[in-house]
């Protein structure tokens, strides 16, 4: 990832000044924000304190997104950008912007998706996933261990061939619809020449791309928020439990 060099400086400056700014204003109200923004086409919808000494993060809507932008407590200096932090090599703004902008789950079609667990279940999860994706392949293990340990989980899974050698083995899986194909693929078995004609994988592919998918594993928990990448069992069970929803 590449953070423009003149952000990097502005945020220096602004966590150096942070001390004399604070002397100035210790506190940045919403009221401030919308002014020091009005030059900004969006809505100013929260302001907060910010994981960052000295700034405030300021939640616009723009475009019908919520953006995380960054001011110090006097509304005078602006950063709009990738922080990362370092100790915990985390992006926060892509964490923000993930959390600020969770997927409507209700709208998501799962016609072709390959359930694992009760469809009953209270905390449903939708998994993306590759069939000749290795981290796929180990998360999928760890799918069975999780409905085994708590029976109120059920996994949606949609085929998003990443691979060119994925497209072929995705497409006989959905003609199927069939789990055991696609563990067949995850073990490095040939899968026979698919049986029907269908674009449920260009569909996949666009719903991927207007949640900003662009990797497999990807799991989107109960209430919306999007992880990507493989999780043990036991950071996995965590995760969703973190982000679930009330049950009936």
């Amino acid at each position: 990832m590449r953070i423009p060099f003149l952000a990097v400086l502005l945020l220096a400056f602004i966590l150096g000044a942070s001390g004399l700014t604070s002397a100035m204003a210790t506190t940045l109200t919403k009221e401030a924000a919308i002014q020091a923004l009005q030059e900004i086409q969006g809505e100013v919808v929260a302001v907060s304190p910010s994981e960052i000494p000295g700034l405030y993060l300021v939640t616009v809507k723009m475009q019908g997104k919520n953006i995380p932008l960054y001011l110090d407590a006097s509304a005078t200096y602006m950063f709009s950008g990738n922080v990362i932090d370092l100790k915990q090599k985390r992006n926060l703004t892509e964490d923000l912007f993930r959390k600020l902008n969770p997927a409507d789950v209700s709208a998501i079609p799962l016609d072709d998706a390959l359930t694992l667990g009760n469809p009953e279940a209270q905390q449903q999860v939708i998994v993306f996933t590759d069939p000749h994706c290795p981290f796929c392949s180990q998360l999928h293990k760890v799918l069975y261990q999780a409905v085994d340990a708590d029976p109120s989980l059920v996994f949606q899974i949609v085929l998003l061939p990443m691979q060119q050698s994925s497209q072929r083995a995705s497409q006989t899986i959905i003609c199927n619809q069939s789990m055991e194909q696609l563990e067949q693929a995850f073990a490095g078995k040939a899968l026979p020449e698919p049986t029907c004609d269908t674009d449920a994988l260009r569909k996949n592919h666009a719903l991927a791309q207007s949640l900003q998918i662009t990797a497999t594993p990807t799991l989107i928990l109960p209430n919306g928020q999007i992880y990507a990448g493989y999780r043990a069992l036991d950071d996995l069970l965590k995760l969703i439990n973190e982000n679930s929803v009330p049950g009936n």
